[in-house]
C-alpha cells in the first residue's frame, strides 16, 4: 500500500517500465514487482540563482543574481525527460541572463529590468517545455558593478547632477533678465503714456484758456461795442483810451531803463497838455450827458 499527498505525483514502475502515474490517494501495489520510481513536487517551486558574473552590451562587468520560479505540470515528462529538471533549470536561467545582458547597456539592466525578466522567462519556458516544468517568473534580485564601475558611476551622475543644476541657474537667470527687461519696457511704456497724457492735458488745458480768454475778449468786445452805442459812449472810448496812453507815457518816463530825447520837448509838453485838457473837457461831456 501507498499513500500519495496532495502536494506530489508518484511515477510507478512495473519491471522497470513506466506504468503509471498515481495523483493523490491511497493505491496498492504488487511487491517486487511495481515500484515507486519518481517522487514529483507538484506544488510552485523557487530556485534561487547563484550569483554570476557577465558583461552588459557597453563592455561592463558585473555580478548578477536572481530568482526562478518554476512548477511541474507533467509529471512524466518531468522524470524521464531530463534528469534533474532543478540543475538544468538553473544553469538554464544563468545561460540565458548572460545572453540577454549582453544584449544592453547597464544603465537599460535598471531601467528595463521588467523586459529583461519577460525575456528571460520566454526563453527558459520554450526549453524547459520538454521537460515538463512550467516557468511562471523570474526576477532579477541584485546587480552589483565593480567597484571602479560604481566610483565612475558617481562621478558620472554627480557630473549629470551639476550640468542639470548649471542648466537650472542659467535658466533663472535668464528669466530673472526677462522680467527685469519686460519691467524696464512696461515702466518706459508707462511713463511714455504718462508723458503723452500731460502733454494732452497741458494742451487742453491752454486750448481751454485760450477759449476762455477768446470769449472773455468777445463779450468785452460785445459790451464795448453796445456801449458805444449808448449816448456818450463814443467820448467815454476816446476818454479811456487817453487815459491808457498816458499811463503808458508815465510808465515809460518813470523807467530808469529808456530815456526819451525828443526834437522839440515843448511840443511834447504841449501834446500831453492837450491830452489831458481833452480828457477833462471829456469827462465834463460824458457828466452832462449823463
Amino acid at each position: 500500500m501507498i499513500i500519495v499527498s496532495e502536494r506530489e505525483n508518484i511515477i510507478v514502475e512495473r519491471l522497470g517500465k513506466y506504468q503509471r502515474t498515481l495523483v493523490p490517494g491511497i493505491y496498492f501495489l504488487i511487491p517486487f514487482i511495481d515500484f515507486a520510481a519518481y517522487r514529483q513536487e507538484m506544488r510552485e517551486q523557487v530556485i534561487d540563482i547563484p550569483s554570476q558574473s557577465v558583461i552588459t552590451k557597453d563592455n561592463i562587468q558585473v555580478e548578477i543574481d536572481g530568482l526562478l520560479y518554476i512548477k511541474v505540470m507533467d509529471s512524466k515528462k518531468a522524470s524521464y525527460g531530463i534528469g534533474n529538471y532543478l540543475a538544468a533549470s538553473i544553469n538554464l536561467a544563468q545561460t540565458t541572463m548572460r545572453s540577454e545582458i549582453g544584449k544592453i547597456t547597464l544603465g537599460s539592466i535598471f531601467s528595463e529590468r521588467d523586459e529583461v525578466n519577460s525575456k528571460i522567462i520566454s526563453e527558459i519556458d520554450k526549453a524547459s517545455d520538454p521537460w515538463g516544468v512550467k516557468v511562471l517568473r523570474y526576477e532579477i534580485k541584485d546587480i552589483a558593478p565593480s567597484l571602479h564601475v560604481v566610483e565612475t558611476l558617481e562621478k558620472q551622475m554627480e557630473a549629470e547632477r551639476e550640468k542639470r543644476a548649471e542648466i537650472t541657474r542659467a535658466t533663472a537667470e535668464k528669466e530673472k533678465l526677462i522680467n527685469v527687461s519686460e519691467g524696464k519696457r512696461q515702466s518706459a511704456i508707462n511713463i511714455s503714456e504718462g508723458e503723452k497724457q500731460k502733454r494732452i492735458n497741458e494742451a487742453n488745458g491752454r486750448a481751454e484758456g485760450i477759449k476762455l480768454i477768446a470769449d472773455s475778449t468777445a463779450q468785452s468786445l460785445k459790451l464795448v461795442g453796445e456801449a458805444i452805442e449808448l449816448p456818450g459812449g463814443n467820448e467815454a472810448l476816446k476818454m479811456r483810451i487817453i487815459d491808457q496812453y498816458i499811463d503808458q507815457l508815465d510808465e515809460v518816463f518813470e523807467s530808469g531803463d529808456v530815456s526819451l530825447f525828443p526834437a522839440n520837448l515843448a511840443s511834447l509838453k504841449g501834446i500831453v497838455e492837450e491830452l489831458k485838457g481833452n480828457k477833462s473837457t471829456l469827462k465834463g461831456s460824458i457828466h452832462v450827458d449823463r
